[in-house]
């Protein structure tokens, strides 16, 4: 059970990584103008989401389950505080794919937002982290 969890977190550190770093390559790439450094950006975008934070994210979601199952599900049963934990990460894995369509739309030239909005849009995972780390730490009752 502890390799699970340890899994779990080294996902999830992995996941939050590139949660982090894809929306601040949106900064830049949204203050860009020249073409060379735009394709740049479409490729490190696309390396970071669909081969650091997309395996991430699934081996977090796996591992953590994982670890449910081998804890036993009934422990958790009228624990307010891991329903609320799976619901930011289910709100997480929203933002995942919101990201996802923001590359999209950068792929084609097509970004509707400016670099102020990037920048404002990058500190929700930071949100989204604090709350689930002191959840899943500090257990509220």
């Amino acid at each position: 059970m502890l390799w699970t969890k340890a899994l779990h977190i080294v996902f999830m550190v992995t996941w939050f990584a590139g949660l982090f770093y894809l929306p601040r390559l949106f900064v830049y790439h949204a203050m860009t103008e020249d073409s060379v450094s735009i394709e740049r950006f479409k490729v490190m975008e696309r390396k970071l989401y669909f081969g650091i934070m997309t395996p991430g994210a699934v081996l977090t979601v796996l591992f953590g389950l994982w670890s449910l199952q081998l804890q036993g599900w009934q422990i958790y049963e009228g624990v307010w505080w891991m329903k609320i934990k799976l619901v930011l990460v289910g709100l997480l894995i929203v933002f995942h794919v919101y990201c996802g369509i923001l590359l999209r739309d950068f792929r084609q030239d097509a970004n509707r937002h400016g670099h102020v909005w990037y920048r404002w849009f990058n500190e929700i995972p930071v949100v989204f982290l604090i709350a689930i780390i002191v959840l899943a730490v500090v257990r509220p009752v």
